[in-house]
């Protein structure tokens, strides 16, 4: 114990230097933009790498269940594709129809395959690592699905890795409907169990049964329509009473999550420009007005 003391009262300057050095760099990161972003880049890129390593490690001893699992899912749905080729050929009778059809709606969106190399679940805002970033294609407010359903966002795009807000984000908000019922409200999350969110702003007229699928909408830039989020799981009035708040079993298992897609829309860009542009074209409209009522 005697020397203890002694070795720390003689380097106590180091000691000291070494505090000082670390709180002047917490305050540097956490009070100037540039160089927070600089840092979250430089830790985002060296957890990536490091949750990667561990990921690939972890992968192996579960490849032989996963690959089960993807085959199983692979004859369900080349099924479910035959299914509803006949029931549309039925309809059509027309095969060029149905190519055509297929070939545009495969050209509009270009799938990212990525895997996730770190998952949390049990915080109120939860992030997902992926092994793409920008180099990769991959960019910010892109949407994330895998083969049960939706995912996330991307948040944040480094050149290797990329950080996604899923849907077990106090932040999340997707807009999602009834499938086949057209009614639709806001997926967010309210913490607690993994498998469950909650579907705000749905109607009181809307009709509805319990079981029935929740899809995206495809009102956003982010998520077309049609990918699975879950199923009607219970209904409860809304605070103010004049909407529905549905809770939805997920269909995306979090807690074992490993291989996502990134959706690139092509289209995305063109729906943003025209937007922006009608945005553009409003403003001179309400300057306009805005001098008329003051004259």
């Amino acid at each position: 114990m005697h020397n203890l003391i002694e070795f720390l009262a003689k380097y106590r300057h180091w000691f000291l230097f070494v505090v000082l050095e670390v709180f002047s760099l917490i305050l540097l990161f956490r009070f100037n933009d540039y160089q927070g972003s600089v840092w979250f880049t430089t830790a985002n890129y060296i957890s990536g790498t490091v949750y990667d390593v561990s990921s690939k490690i972890s992968s192996f001893f579960t490849l032989t269940k996963v690959n089960e699992g993807l085959t199983r899912r692979n004859l369900l749905l080349e099924q479910e594709n035959k299914e509803l080729y006949a029931k549309l050929y039925d309809k059509t009778k027309d095969t060029a129809y149905l190519k055509r059809g297929q070939y545009r709606f495969l050209t509009k969106y270009k799938m990212i395959l990525a895997k996730v190399v770190d998952n949390s679940l049990t915080k109120t805002d939860n992030f997902i690592t992926i092994n793409k970033g920008t180099s990769d294609g991959v960019h910010k407010d892109m949407g994330v699905a895998c083969g049960n359903g939706v995912v996330g966002v991307v948040y944040l795009a480094g050149s290797h890795y990329s950080v996604l807000i899923p849907v077990l984000n106090s932040k999340s908000n997707i807009s999602c409907s009834i499938q086949g019922r057209n009614y639709f409200g806001y997926l967010h999350w309210r913490g607690g169990a993994s498998d469950i969110a909650y579907l705000d702003d749905v109607p009181r007229h809307a009709k509805f049964n319990l079981g029935d699928r929740v899809v995206t909408s495809g009102y956003s830039s982010i998520f077309p329509a049609g990918i699975l989020v879950g199923k009607i799981k219970h209904v409860y009035n809304s605070e103010d009473g004049l909407s529905y708040r549905l809770a939805i079993k997920l269909s995306t298992d979090f807690g074992n999550l490993r291989d996502v897609c990134v959706l690139d829309d092509a289209s995305i860009k063109e729906r943003l420009e025209v937007m922006q542009a009608a945005i553009d074209s409003i403003k001179p409209l309400e300057r306009q007005g805005t001098t008329q009522k003051t004259n």
